[in-house]
């Protein structure tokens, strides 16, 4: 049996160098769909674990609730616009109320992201976030002062804290406080500027660097005096109260929904999944079409192989005059089918990381190389490999001998 698959990766490896250049193109189609997966996986478990990162500086014990039940990604990404867009958040005020009662909560802060302009000495590029919150938010998230203060419950609701690249966009420069800029017609004074972060993806799904942070209470106030609150960010005292606090959560507030069961309740992993819809919706259409180069790249080696055993018909005949078997004959087109999905996995999967790192580039994040993915990658080009490669070695199994022998070209 060994030496019989010898034979036939020799026999194989003999036929690909004969044609070397229709291989290279059958294998180029596998690859290029193995590579779109490979980018993609990079790509989206790099940006995974940027937030995990960030859940786990945080000492582990954070929880996010969020408005709505919570559903994968894909199935979120079908629903309509006006069910994403506009439905009311089913997180209010008493919500917040009631979960500060509850045990081993250290700080809560709930989030209200609004947009509208923000004008100072000049007007703020692309509607940067205007994030209405409490003080809690700056022990939740670990957000660092760069100068000034955060806001607090003694300080002037009128007040701001921006980020570093907000002040030199409206201001020219990063030392801003004491100046007053406009949001929504309010005049707001700055008492504080974040430290730079550089990363735009974080489990808040905030850009801090360009962000405004008001007072709850103005907040309500831009928004006409409606608490639409996006998430709740909530910091428990200890890692090992961390299962009892969302038990304790969950039962609180679905009593203060009347038994409704659309919010959700997210720790560890969970928060750390991306949650840009945009996001999602280029990884799926990535999906997609590696997804076509995958079938094209799987007809390419169904059609090669039916070539090679047309041309190879004479010599199928004098292997089963020589006792060959069917599934002898079977083997030898199926692993030579095999080793084309391989090579093209393998190519795929080295051009993928290159192409995930050039992208990486115009990233805050890096790709992530494991294991798990060079495992898909393979698994992929196998089972491509295999599924189109098995009709032609059937074909070229279920050839009559003789007739095989009369065949002289």
């Amino acid at each position: 049996m060994r030496f019989l698959l010898i034979n036939h990766i020799q026999n194989a490896r003999q036929s690909l160098k004969s044609s070397r250049v229709r291989s290279m193109l059958t294998m180029l189609g596998v690859a290029i769909g193995v590579a779109s997966i490979t980018a993609i996986l990079a790509l989206s478990s790099g940006a995974t674990k940027v937030v995990s990162d960030q859940v786990d500086s945080l000492g582990g014990n954070l929880i996010v609730v969020r408005p709505g039940k919570n559903i994968d990604p894909i199935t979120d990404i079908t629903q309509t616009q006006l069910n994403r867009n506009y439905t009311t958040s089913t997180i209010t005020e008493t919500d917040i109320a009631y979960i500060k009662g509850v045990k081993h909560i250290q700080s809560v802060a709930p989030l209200m992201i609004l947009g509208g302009t923000i004008k100072a000495d000049s007007v703020a590029p692309n509607n940067p976030p205007i994030i209405a919150t409490t003080p809690g938010l700056a022990d939740v998230s670990n957000l660092k002062l760069r100068e000034g203060q955060f806001i607090d419950t003694t300080t002037d609701q009128n007040t701001v804290v921006i980020g570093t690249q907000l002040s030199i966009n409206i201001f020219g420069t990063e030392s801003s406080i004491g100046r007053t800029l406009t949001i929504r017609g309010h005049q707001l004074t700055v008492i504080g500027v974040l430290k730079r972060i550089d990363n735009p993806i974080n489990y808040n799904s905030v850009d801090f660097d360009n962000a405004a942070i008001i007072n709850f209470v103005v907040g309500k106030k831009l928004n006409q005096n409606v608490a639409q609150i996006q998430q709740i960010d909530i910091r428990v005292d200890s890692i090992n109260n961390l299962g009892q606090t969302v038990a304790d959560l969950n039962k609180i507030i679905k009593q203060n929904h009347a038994g409704e069961d659309d919010f959700s309740i997210l720790t560890g992993s969970q928060i750390s999944q991306p949650t840009s819809q945009l996001f999602y919706a280029i990884a799926g259409v990535t999906t997609a079409v590696a997804a076509i180069s995958l079938v094209v790249g799987g007809i390419g080696i169904m059609n090669i192989m039916l070539v090679t055993v047309a041309e190879r018909t004479r010599e199928i005949g004098i292997r089963k005059a020589l006792g060959a078997t069917n599934n002898d004959i079977l083997w030898q087109f199926l692993i030579e089918s095999l080793i084309i999905g391989i090579v093209g996995g393998i190519v795929g999967y080295i051009c993928g990381y290159v192409v995930a790192f050039v992208i990486s580039t115009l990233l805050p994040f890096d790709p992530i190389m494991n294991w798990q993915i060079a495992g898909i990658a393979i698994t992929v080009a196998i089972f491509v490999g295999t599924i189109f490669g098995i009709y032609p070695a059937i074909r070229a199994a279920r050839k009559d001998p003789i007739e095989s022998l009369h065949q002289y070209n």
